[in-house]
């Protein structure tokens, strides 16, 4: 006896003319045929048709200014009253949202408590939330790894028993969420308030339309195809009848099992995706980005089988991980590192570690540009004005100015109140005192030169005592000599050039004794702290680290570089590519 196959209807010539994508190709499930004939009454009733696999990605043909443009042109409708409510209610949404809460309370006071009910409603939540977590949210909105086809089929049968829609439908919804966060083409933007992220927007039909995103890769794969035209059976075999004859057939408790572990379990399932949506939005801590409204909190993780560390989640999308350090709470993230363990999942993928580290870094420096904000800060170089020598020694005969790393200091009102006594403030006066503030006399603390820098008043020319910068005293004493009352003859036997010279060299011999002792190691004149060192022109700490924004040179170095692109990205060339698209062990 002989069987036949019945003839394949051959793919259209769309699919045909299209090879598989790498990504298709990776993927176990993928099978681009035509979907077949629909045939079950219920599809039909609630409105689900099959998937017409196609290589057409939904966003091919959208312009540049698509967001804007969708956002300012498209017609909302009007808010919603009292009088409009009901029109305006999404009613399959509304009774699965209201009938299974209000049939979990009915339970709660009519059923007798089971421990083994009990356990059996926390292991089959964890079931299914990790249907959405692992499958719908990770793996088909995200393709952050690549499953088997069983894991796909257990992922996809635990999603259904979540009843939060298809597959597909929910993977579309969340890619719009992702590319349009927190704008009014989000489907559930924060900024439209806590409980319309929460569940507002699935009671009541949306003002607007929500922004397109394309699922064509999901009408490529089988299992995806699968759930979406057998889903209505499939959420009530998966939400109730399994929950209610595990606990039936186990240990008796059929009520039980139905109250409990369906349609309880199925209500903190529900809330559960849903805190997702709006309270990773609102509790937390933004370590990686603050351009969006995602937060980080370990209450959120705790809510959400580990989804909680929504801010990582959001600027890193295609991660596996929604937790990143060994310690914080993502049991979704432990599933599929499992699972890849026993070759059922592949390509986890990763975002380079510096990568994050940036963001990071990002975060903090944004945090500490707002503190520096709130600080004063001494005058910059910018801004003071630039004295000679000679003039900083005249001006301190009047002022209490000292020198120190290049800067001209007015110390008048801090006298008197120096730690160390007023007398070394003294003393210093009208003096480069670099090498005694910086460990000569005391090695000052970086308090200390936080509030030395407050005192700025100017900058030396040259930035310390240059010799060559100074009017020299030759004529002075030329003159002094000359209209002395000394005998002509006895001034012309005086070498006037010679005298000056003399004081001057004795001048710069004491300067340097004073700094460097009887074996002077810098050039003759200079004190040892002033010459081209690290000292020289520097500025405290604080104002060392501060953080100036800046804004990028246009082109910088043209003419010099090499007018050749590189041959490989560094990103390539240091493996953070591989490691991003889960190819790097």
């Amino acid at each position: 006896m002989s069987t036949a196959t019945a003839p394949q209807t051959p793919p259209p010539a769309e699919l045909r003319e299209r090879r598989p994508s790498p990504v298709d190709k990776l993927d176990p499930a993928f099978e681009p045929t035509t979907p077949e004939k629909e045939k079950s009454t219920l599809n039909k009733l609630a409105g689900v048709h099959n998937i017409k696999p196609t290589f057409e990605p939904s966003d091919r043909h959208i312009p540049d200014n698509y967001v804007t443009y969708t956002i300012q042109h498209q017609k909302y409708l009007p808010p919603v009253t009292w009088k409009t409510l009901l029109q305006n209610i999404q009613w399959i949404s509304f009774l699965a949202l209201t009938i299974t809460p209000s049939i979990a309370i009915y339970g709660i006071f009519t059923t007798a408590w089971n421990t083994k009910t009990a356990i059996w409603s926390v292991i089959y939540y964890f079931i299914t939330g990790l249907g959405i977590t692992a499958g719908y949210h990770r793996l088909w909105a995200h393709r952050a790894y690549n499953a088997s086809v069983p894991l796909q089929f257990a992922l996809a049968l635990a999603g259904a028993g979540a009843v939060e829609g298809s597959i597909k439908w929910w993977s579309r919804g969340h890619r719009a969420h992702h590319r349009y966060t927190d704008t009014k083409l989000d489907p559930y933007s924060a900024h439209e308030g806590f409980w319309h992220s929460h569940v507002g927007w699935m009671l009541v039909k949306p003002r607007g339309k929500i922004g397109v995103a394309d699922v064509s890769d999901l009408s490529r794969n089988k299992v995806v195809r699968w759930q979406h035209k057998n889903y209505v059976p499939l959420i009530f075999t998966m939400g109730f009848i399994v929950p209610t004859v595990v606990a039936g057939l186990g240990w008796g408790d059929w009520w039980g099992g139905f109250y409990f572990a369906g349609a309880a379990r199925l209500v903190f399932v529900h809330h559960s995706t849903f805190c997702v949506n709006s309270l990773a939005h609102w509790l937390g801590e933004q370590p990686f980005d603050n351009k969006h409204t995602p937060r980080d909190h370990f209450i959120t993780a705790l809510c959400t089988v580990g989804e909680g560390y929504h801010n990582f989640h959001h600027q890193f999308p295609m991660d596996f991980r929604n937790a990143i350090k060994w310690y914080q709470y993502d049991p979704t993230k432990w599933f599929i590192w499992t699972m890849s363990q026993f070759k059922l999942a592949s390509h986890l993928k990763r975002f380079p570690d510096n990568e994050i580290k940036k963001g990071q870094y990002t975060m903090k420096l944004q945090e500490l540009q707002e503190q520096a904000d709130k600080l004063q800060w001494p005058k910059s170089s910018n801004e003071l004005p630039v004295i000679s020598w000679d003039d900083f020694k005249a001006e301190s005969k009047e002022r209490a100015l000292v020198a120190v790393h290049g800067f001209i200091h007015d110390c008048s009102s801090f006298i008197e109140d120096h730690p160390g006594g007023a007398h070394l403030i003294k003393r210093a006066i009208g003096t480069d005192a670099t090498t005694a503030f910086f460990g000569g006399v005391y090695d000052h603390s970086n308090a200390a030169h936080n509030m030395l820098a407050m005192m700025r008043v100017g900058i030396l020319d040259g930035g310390m005592e240059v010799e060559h910068l100074k009017r020299r005293p030759a004529e002075s004493v030329a003159s002094s000599v000359t209209n002395s009352p000394v005998s002509s003859a006895s001034a012309s036997s005086v070498d006037i050039q010679s005298l000056a010279d003399q004081d001057e060299d004795d001048r710069l011999y004491q300067t340097q004794l004073n700094s460097q002792g009887p074996h002077p190691k810098a050039p003759f004149g200079q004190p040892q702290a002033q010459v081209a060192d690290r000292w020289t022109l520097s500025v405290p700490p604080s104002e060392k680290w501060r953080i100036v924004p800046t804004v990028p040179e246009i082109r910088p170095g043209l003419l010099g570089r090499s007018h050749s692109l590189e041959k490989i990205t560094r990103a390539d060339s240091r493996g953070e590519t591989a490691e991003l698209i889960g190819e790097k062990a």
